[in-house]
């Protein structure tokens, strides 16, 4: 029998989730803005600067499996409430140590919070995805990712407007200082993010403790995921007896990793991007929120789409195909047309992360926290990739080294869509179901 709640208290729990979506995406959001900050901030390489994303998501490499193994004993609910207070501290590190202007201290603040960010996630995904049926899971996700990419347009314009703004001006005025003048006016300007994270801090705490108490419920993955057993396929993940037997989650680990390489390199990268282009410093610090209210659109027309009109593995096979066909867009032009094309794959990736971890966990069983946690740490391609742009581009023409970067990751995407996702579980009734056009 199914552990999942009724109908009634999931609608509750879908919107308590919708909060964690909302507050991890408006932490997440934040790493565009801040790369310019830290150059500035910190007097760094536009390379060092990177070191802020690429800190936030190489924890999630580091601490995904760790935090499969944290919700075994904790539970999803304890384990979410965990997440949060761990970024907590992360925030407050952040603040000090960026008030102080040590960079170590700051990046090491930025990968403590991508750790609680890491154990929220491994929880929160795969909890979502079995709420309710799997074949509809991209739905749900699509929902949380309004959440998600509602705060992600807010997270640039609220930190732009209390610590990024005169940025132009600053810059100016730090090349044209003397020694003594430069670092106070660095110090000056790094000192805006210390109010602004202690709040975050202490609101991430609060949230914490308040998890706790919420009328949550907890979900057992090992009967709401189950995969029922067929003709002796070993359909069944009670049937096997490591999670080396299921390919298709495998496929889908590095699914997610190229897919959140694009993503952070179109929505965390695109104000570089633009300043290549000669742009100025005090637009691209906006750009960001552009392709994140992008994002939203997807979200929204997916969430009408999917499963009504066409099923999540379809939808995710036009979004691949779409994400190549802008690539070429923006390779192929310049100044804000370019950007623009870079800003609309936000649409394009909108849905790729709800289609992908469904459809990479689908018949896990009592693998489930595992097989999340597997994906989750395929998160850390949006570290990689995003510096491979920011190094290659410092040697060959940047708009070439976008196109060949980014079209391959679409690509394999495209593959995960066609054929990637029914690995292994093309004979069990549950891959039917899930690859079962709708509509």
């Amino acid at each position: 029998m199914s552990t999942a709640p009724a109908a009634a208290p999931r609608y509750g729990s879908i919107a308590i989730v919708g909060l964690l979506f909302f507050i991890f995406g408006f932490v997440t959001w934040l790493n565009g803005p801040l790369i310019a900050f830290a150059q500035l901030a910190f007097d760094v390489s536009e390379s060092a600067a990177f070191l802020i994303p690429s800190a936030f998501y190489i924890s999630y490499f580091c601490l995904a499996l760790p935090s499969s193994l944290i919700l075994k004993r904790t539970g999803m609910k304890k384990g979410m409430a965990l997440g949060l207070l761990l970024m907590a501290a992360g925030a407050a590190v952040f603040g000090q140590y960026t008030t102080q202007r040590w960079y170590p201290g700051a990046v090491g603040g930025v990968f403590v919070i991508g750790a609680g960010l890491a154990i929220l996630q491994t929880a929160v995904n795969p909890y979502i995805s079995i709420l309710g049926p799997i074949e509809g899971a991209a739905q749900r996700i699509a929902v949380m990712g309004i959440c998600n990419k509602v705060a992600g347009v807010l997270a640039p314009f609220v930190i732009g407007k209390l610590v990024l703004h005169g940025m132009g001006d600053l810059s100016s005025q730090v090349a044209g200082a003397d020694p003594a003048t430069k670092q106070a006016l660095l110090d000056e300007f790094a000192a805006r993010i210390h109010d602004p994270y202690l709040l975050m801090a202490g609101l991430l705490a609060l949230l914490g403790v308040a998890m706790l108490f919420s009328p949550l419920p907890e979900i057992r993955a090992e009967e709401a995921n189950a995969a029922p057993a067929d003709d002796g396929s070993m359909g069944a993940s009670g049937a096997k007896a490591s999670l080396f037997q299921f390919p298709h989650v495998w496929l889908g680990a590095l699914c997610i990793f190229v897919y959140v390489g694009v993503e952070v390199i179109a929505g965390d990268a695109i104000g570089v991007y633009g300043q290549a282009l000669g742009l100025p410093l005090d637009e691209t610090k906006f750009f960001t929120s552009f392709t994140l209210a992008a994002m939203l659109l997807g979200y929204l027309v997916g969430l009408v789409a999917i499963p009504r009109f066409v099923s999540q593995q379809a939808y995710l096979r036009w979004s691949a195909i779409l994400g190549v066909l802008l690539v070429l867009g923006a390779s192929a032009t310049d100044g804000y047309v370019s950007v623009g094309f870079v800003a609309a794959l936000g649409f394009a990736n909108a849905m790729m992360w709800p289609a992908i971890f469904p459809l990479a966990i689908a018949g896990l069983g009592r693998f489930t926290e595992y097989g999340s946690a597997l994906l989750i740490m395929g998160i850390a391609g949006g570290a990689v990739i995003p510096q491979l742009f920011v190094w290659l581009k410092q040697h060959h023409h940047f708009q070439a080294v976008f196109a060949l970067l980014m079209i391959p990751c679409y690509l394999y995407i495209l593959y995960f869509a066609v054929r990637g996702h029914r690995a292994g579980l093309a004979r069990t009734p549950a891959a039917a179901a899930a690859a079962a056009p709708h509509g």
